[in-house]
């Protein structure tokens, strides 16, 4: 066995404990990180282009119209760290305005995705070192060396992911991330905010079945890796918003009374019961700031769109 074979052992191992765990609960959930495999990136790629998911022009267009300033507040000579980068889309706006970056470091779960990603970026900045990081960034991992030495990192957090996470786990998060960060180090940050609830559900409900299709995935992905027998056509998509908690609530949800085995384990799903498989924050700015100030970091500047449907946040260490 070489070490690939074991790095995929070990991932499986931890996929089906993670899978285990979680449809043992009382409240049944699927941990959303598991979105992202191959399959899954792409459609999340899909889901950006969607006319009802404003969550990305909003943020394109402030980073378009805003870059510049972003890019003076994170310095010169910066390693730029991106936690769940993607397609990197957003990324290219930013490296585009960056004074001298030394290396563009991107983190993603998927690797075939991430590697795929990074040699695109690499034919296109070739003055500028790639260094791809197939990691869960809630994880502890360690940053690649540079071949030249910058002079501190940035963490570059788009797309209100954050929002994925209860408030406790984004402070405990962003308390991690405080640890990357040297005394000239930042956060770039990207944040829903709260608004009416048509348009935040209509994001998570699509016309076309995108998001139906991109949640359902996940028990394909089960099916696929872990050996497990969902019939994937009696479970549908569900999200709503919850405006209590401030969070959009995605769900599959069983259609029937079935029993799916997972891994040399049972398990009773009842006709409509909810198996929990993401949370979507969405904030004011003045909750998020104290958030994060909980975590250490301290306001610098903020940027919105002109309808104030999203945030991009500087957000500096205090802790340095």
């Amino acid at each position: 066995m070489n070490a690939d074979d074991r790095g995929i052992d070990i991932a499986s191992r931890t996929f089906l404990r993670d899978v285990v765990y979680g449809l043992s609960q009382s409240e049944k959930e699927l941990q959303c990180k598991y979105f992202y495999d191959e399959r899954g990136s792409i459609l999340f790629d899909q889901i950006c282009e969607l006319d009802e998911y404003y969550l990305t022009r909003a943020e394109q267009q402030i980073m378009l119209d805003h870059v510049d300033e972003m890019a003076e507040q994170l310095g010169s000579g910066v390693m730029l760290v991106e936690f769940g980068s993607g397609s990197s889309t957003k990324s290219r706006i930013l490296l585009d305005a960056l004074i001298d970056p030394v290396a563009y470091v991107p983190l993603d779960i998927s690797e075939d995705h991430l590697l795929k990603t990074a040699s695109l970026l690499a034919s296109a900045y070739p003055q500028l070192e790639i260094l791809p990081l197939v990691t869960d960034f809630t994880q502890p991992f360690v940053l690649p060396n540079a071949s030249r030495k910058p002079s501190h990192a940035a963490v570059y957090f788009p797309g209100s992911t954050i929002g994925n996470f209860v408030p406790e786990a984004a402070a405990g998060l962003m308390q991690r991330i405080t640890r990357i960060l040297g005394p000239q180090g930042g956060l770039l940050i990207g944040v829903d905010l709260q608004k009416e609830q048509a348009t935040i559900e209509a994001a998570y409900n699509d016309t076309k079945g995108v998001t139906d299709e991109f949640n359902l995935n996940v028990l394909h992905r089960v099916n696929r890796e872990l050996g497990a027998d969902f019939d994937v056509d009696q479970f549908r998509h569900k999200a709503i918003y919850n405006p209590d908690a401030g969070r959009v609530e995605i769900f599959v949800v069983s259609n029937i009374d079935q029993v799916v085995a997972v891994g040399g384990h049972h398990f009773e799903f009842q006709a409509d019961e909810h198996v929990l498989t993401e949370y979507s924050h969405k904030y004011t700015i003045e909750g998020f700031v104290a958030l994060a100030s909980s975590a250490g970091f301290a306001l610098h500047k903020y940027w919105t769109d002109d309808r104030q449907m999203f945030a991009v946040l500087h957000l500096v260490n205090e802790t340095a």
